[in-house]
Formats: C-alpha cells, structure tokens, sequence
C-alpha cells in the first residue's frame, strides 16, 4: 500500500474514530487528543500494517491500545509510595465522592434483599458479583454450568420484581 492510499484510508476513518474516541473517554477534548495521538501512531508505524488485513480494526486497536496505556498510566501517577519500613502503596483519589442518601438507602435494600436470598441461589450469585466466572463458581459449588447460569438469571429476575421501585424506567 502506498503512502498515499495509507493516509486516504486513515482520513476516511475520521468520524468512526472521533465517535469511538468519544465513547472511551466521555470527554471532548481527550477525544480530540486520543484520535491525534492515534494518527500519530498509525503514520508512525504504517509500515508494521499487514496489507490485506483489515485495517480498520488495525486502527481501532491501536486507539484502544493508547487509551488503555493512558488510562493506567493516570492511575500510576495518583499512587503515592510511602516510604516507611512496611511499604504501603495508597491510590490518592483527586476527587472525594460522597454517596447520596437515596442511593445509600437504594444499596442497603439490595443488600437486604440478596441476604434473603435462599442460601445456594445467593452464594452464586455473590461469586458471580464478585468475579468469578461461570465454569469458575461451577467448580467452587460442584454444580453444570447451566444450573449456575440458571441460579443467577432466577435471582436477578427475583431482586428487579422485588426492588421494582428503584428502577428508573
């Protein structure tokens, strides 16, 4: 591919990566600074994009891929290292977010709500909330996969009839 049809490709992909710049990062000016940073990359590295592949999703990779970086890379910077004899590292969040005393209320009937759960559906459920896989909490609870699926679809139906209330729609 020549250099030529390279930046025509790479130009005509402008609206798709301002709209998906948007989405990752909610934010204008980042997007603007992300699809630059993108261009950037792309021209910089147009010689590693395999001709015939699609390069589209070669584009749209390397934006994530630069978003991803950025974001961990704010993440660092709010880690503060602090320097006596046990080492602890403490995320130092710029901004102080206080709950609002409707959503606390909200959080508290939830909770209510799954504590009175019968005890096999809320346990896979909880794993569930808390990041296990499915084929995970299968294991951990020697039960199919679809049982564990099943458990889970029957408390979510169960907690939306019974906090029907705080449902927005």
């Amino acid at each position: 591919m020549t250099a030529i049809e390279f930046n025509y490709k790479l130009t005509n992909l402008n609206p798709n990566l301002e709209y998906f710049a948007q989405r990752l990062t909610g934010n204008s000016d980042d997007a603007k600074d992300l699809i630059q940073e993108t261009f950037l990359k792309a021209l910089t590295y147009r010689e590693k994009y395999v001709r015939h592949s699609n390069f589209k999703a070669w584009v749209f990779t390397i934006m994530k891929n630069i978003f991803i970086n950025n974001y961990r890379r704010a993440k660092r910077a709010n880690t503060i290292i602090d320097s006596t004899e046990n080492h602890h590292y403490i995320n130092n969040s710029k901004e102080e977010h206080y709950a609002r005393p409707d959503s606390v209320f909200a959080a508290n009937e939830l909770k209510s709500a799954i504590r009175e759960l019968d005890a096999d559906y809320r346990r896979a459920f909880e794993m569930y909330n808390e990041g296990y896989k499915y084929k995970e909490i299968a294991e951990k609870l020697d039960l199919s996969i679809g049982t564990v699926k099943s458990r889970i679809f029957f408390v979510r139906q169960k907690l939306m009839k019974k906090l029907q209330e705080y449902n927005p729609n």
